[in-house]
C-alpha cells in the first residue's frame, strides 16, 4: 500500500507539470521579453510554501545570469521594500491568488514603477487581475489526501520557475565562461567546467620516451614525474605513437619476463585514448571512467604530444592547478 501511494503522488507530480505545458503561450514570450529588455532585475514574492519555492526560483535566476532576488511581503512592508526599483519586475508567485499578504503589497510595488507578474493557479483570482502579465500554472488536484497541503501545486510553480530561467539561458546566450565566473566555489565544479588545456601537464611535466629506447629509460622516465605512465613517441620525438604504464611494467614481471631487456616498441600499448586540448573536462573524465585509466595524452588533430592529463588534476589532489604551475 505504501508503495502504491508514493507512485500514485509522483504520478500526480509529473501530470501537473506535463499539463503545464499545454498552458505556456503569449503571456509566458511577453515574460521573456520583458525580462530580456528590463535593465533592473527579477523581484520574486510569495509566502508559506510558494515563498520557499520562490527563493529556489531566485536562486536558479541568479546561478544562469539573470540578476533575481526574493523579497517576503511581510519584510517589505517594513522596509525591505526599499530593495525594489522602477526597471525592476515583480513576480509574486500564489496559487490561490487570494494571498492578503501578497496582494496588498501590490499597490506599493506599481507605485515605484515595477512591472507586475502573477504566478497564480487562479487566472480569475485577485492577484491575476491586478498584474500585467498572469502566468497560469494551475493543477487539478493536490497530492495530498486532504487537499490541504500544496505539493503538486508547488511542483508546478518550481518547475514553471526553471522553465523561465532555461529560455533565459538561451535568449541571452549565457554561456559555460559566464557560468564559471559566478560559480568560484566548488573545486570539482571548477574543474569539470574547464576545458583540458586549462588543467594538463606540459613541457618538462610531459613523460615521454622515442619507440627506440630500452625499458630501463622508460622506467626512469615513469620514476621521474610520478604519473604511472610514459608516454611514447615516433622518431620524430613528437607524435605519439603509444603509451606503457606501471601495469603493464607489473604484468610483465608478474610473468618472470626479463623487463631491461626489452625495447620500448615491444611493451607499449598502440593507438592509447587521447584528447584534444579544447575537450570539456567532464568529457575527459567520462572517457577515463569508461576506459579505466587515470592518465590521457593530449594532442593536436596531427597526433603531436602537447601534454598530458591525470585524473587527480580533474579531481584535485592538493591545491587547484591550472598547466601544471
Amino acid at each position: 500500500m505504501v508503495i502504491e501511494q508514493a507512485i500514485e503522488v509522483l504520478k500526480l507530480e509529473a501530470e501537473g507539470i506535463l499539463k503545464l505545458a499545454g498552458r505556456i503561450n503569449d503571456n509566458f514570450a511577453k515574460l521573456v521579453d520583458l525580462v530580456c529588455e528590463s535593465s533592473g532585475c527579477l523581484i520574486i514574492s510569495g509566502i508559506g510554501k510558494s515563498g520557499l519555492v520562490g527563493k529556489k526560483i531566485a536562486a536558479t535566476l541568479n546561478s544562469t545570469g539573470t540578476r533575481a532576488l526574493f523579497l517576503h511581503p511581510v519584510e517589505a512592508k517594513h522596509g525591505d521594500l526599499g530593495m525594489a526599483r522602477p526597471n525592476d519586475i515583480f513576480v509574486a508567485l500564489s496559487n490561490s491568488g487570494e494571498t492578503d499578504e501578497l496582494n496588498s503589497l501590490i499597490p506599493s510595488i506599481r507605485k515605484i514603477g515595477c512591472k507586475i507578474v502573477a504566478f497564480t493557479g487562479d487566472e480569475n483570482s485577485t492577484l491575476a487581475k491586478i498584474s500585467d502579465i498572469v502566468i497560469d500554472v494551475s493543477v487539478e488536484k493536490e497530492a495530498c489526501p486532504l487537499g490541504l497541503s500544496p505539493t503538486v501545486s508547488t511542483t508546478a510553480l518550481l518547475a514553471m520557475g526553471d522553465a523561465l530561467a532555461v529560455v533565459l539561458i538561451n535568449k541571452k546566450k549565457f554561456k559555460t565562461s559566464d557560468f564559471k565566473k559566478i560559480h568560484p566555489g566548488g573545486r570539482l565544479g571548477h574543474r569539470l567546467l574547464c576545458n583540458v588545456k586549462d588543467l594538463m601537464l606540459t613541457g618538462e611535466l610531459v613523460p615521454q620516451v622515442p619507440e627506440h629506447a630500452r625499458m630501463d629509460e622508460a622506467i626512469d622516465e615513469i620514476n621521474r614525474l610520478q604519473l604511472g605512465v610514459t608516454l611514447v613517441t615516433a622518431p620524430d620525438n613528437s607524435t605519439l605513437t603509444g603509451i606503457i604504464t606501471d601495469g603493464d611494467i607489473r604484468r610483465l614481471i608478474s610473468k618472470k619476463t626479463p623487463v631491461f631487456d626489452l625495447m620500448v616498441s615491444e611493451v607499449m600499448t598502440t593507438n592509447p585514448q587521447s584528447v584534444t586540448p579544447d575537450t570539456p573536462a567532464y568529457d575527459a573524465l567520462n572517457l577515463m571512467e569508461r576506459h579505466q585509466i587515470t592518465v590521457l595524452p593530449i594532442i593536436n588533430s596531427k597526433g603531436k604530444i602537447l601534454g598530458v592529463l591525470h585524473l587527480h588534476d580533474i579531481l584535485g589532489k592538493g591545491d587547484f592547478k591550472f598547466n601544471g604551475t
